[in-house]
């Protein structure tokens, strides 16, 4: 049985895929320069990996919780930046590699006993690359979940009780930009930083919204989402071996992947906004795929039989990182944008997962 750490942890479904043609999967052979590593005969690791300067967060169980790590883009410097019983989840690195934003459960008042019951209520907090300057953000009696930087890094976006927020970096002018009934779960923002991607149930079923940054001129996707009626509260939970479970009024979980048939899911627009990241279980189990931003292109990167899911971008959209269970663990990864060159950035005992590039 699955172990969950939180409540209120967002993902959600890229069904405008559903219109695009698959194409042949893209096949990665090589060999292997760090330590000892299971992989399948399709998709190897090669080596040697990135050899770029920024810096990747991510969040590691291996001191015992789940807390906020930094290291180098080569998989060199991995350290630990908070230091809290609490769980650390989701960060999101700053646009300067200055900063990221993380949720956490720490100042919860009944945190022991939430734990057990998985009713935590987390909010947002941000803190710089070197651990210093830890600070929350907000304050209120609604759990606050996938916080996520505006591509010029003066906002970070959120939700909050099935809303999107916005605010400022210091946590002020807090905006609630979708104000409805129903669930608005997931904001991504575009690269030109004008306009966010939610997916929202207030017509009934889930559908992809745009909007701008302001929470005006709101307009559904032409997406191709089958209908699909939720109730009124969706938590979205993540499990300790890193997958994100639904949980509905019924209480019954289900995988997120079991929420639709083959669709793809955590879509991450490149830096120039030409290509989309995503995972999806069209051919049977998570792979990594990449899309033009006009449906063209459709290309699978990663083939084993293991889940590789989560992929963000390097700053120069050249290079993918993402984390994958292929070594029996979840563990960090990265490949070049074209499927070659797969490389293993983090490898211990522990699970490893939610990486972000310096956007």
């Amino acid at each position: 049985m699955y172990h969950f750490s939180k409540k209120f942890v967002i993902s959600f479904i890229l069904a405008v895929l559903l219109l695009i043609p698959y194409t042949a999967c893209t096949t990665v052979s090589s060999t292997t320069e760090q330590g000892h590593l299971e992989t399948t005969t399709e998709d190897q690791i090669q080596g040697p990996v990135s050899t770029r300067s920024e810096q990747i967060a991510f969040v590691s169980d291996r001191d015992g919780n789940l807390e906020i790590y930094v290291m180098n883009s080569d998989g060199s410097m991995q350290t630990r930046l908070t230091t809290h019983e609490a769980d650390d989840e989701w960060p999101s690195m700053s646009p300067d590699g200055k900063q990221i934003v993380f949720i956490s459960n720490r100042d919860e008042p009944n945190r022991f006993s939430c734990m057990l019951t998985r009713d935590c209520n987390s909010e947002v907090y941000i803190i710089n690359t070197d651990g210093t300057g830890l600070t929350r953000l907000t304050d209120s009696p609604n759990a606050e979940m996938f916080p996520m930087w505006s591509p010029d890094g003066t906002h970070i976006a959120f939700e909050r009780n099935n809303d999107i927020y916005k605010m400022n970096l210091d946590g002020s002018n807090q905006i609630n930009l979708t104000n409805d009934d129903m669930p608005n779960l997931y904001p991504i923002w575009m690269p030109d930083g004008q306009h966010i991607v939610i997916l929202s149930a207030r017509d009934g079923s889930l559908q992809f919204y745009t909007m701008n940054a302001d929470g005006s001129d709101l307009q559904m996707m032409d997406s191709g989402l089958p209908p699909s009626t939720f109730p009124k509260k969706i938590y979205i939970v993540l499990g300790k071996n890193g997958q994100f479970y639904i949980r509905l009024d019924d209480l019954l979980y289900h995988s997120m992947e079991d929420s639709g048939s083959a669709l793809g899911e955590f879509p991450m627009w490149s830096p120039d906004g030409t290509k989309i990241a995503f995972h999806s279980d069209r051919d049977g189990n998570l792979e990594i795929y990449v899309i033009n931003a006009d449906g063209s292109g459709f290309t699978r990167l990663t083939n084993n039989e293991a889940e590789d899911n989560y992929p963000t971008w390097s700053p120069d959209g050249e290079e993918i990182v993402f984390h994958s269970d292929r070594d029996g663990n979840n563990e960090i990864y990265v490949i070049n944008a074209d499927g070659t060159n797969l490389g293993n950035l983090t490898n211990n005992p522990a699970n490893d997962t939610t990486p972000s590039w310096t956007p």
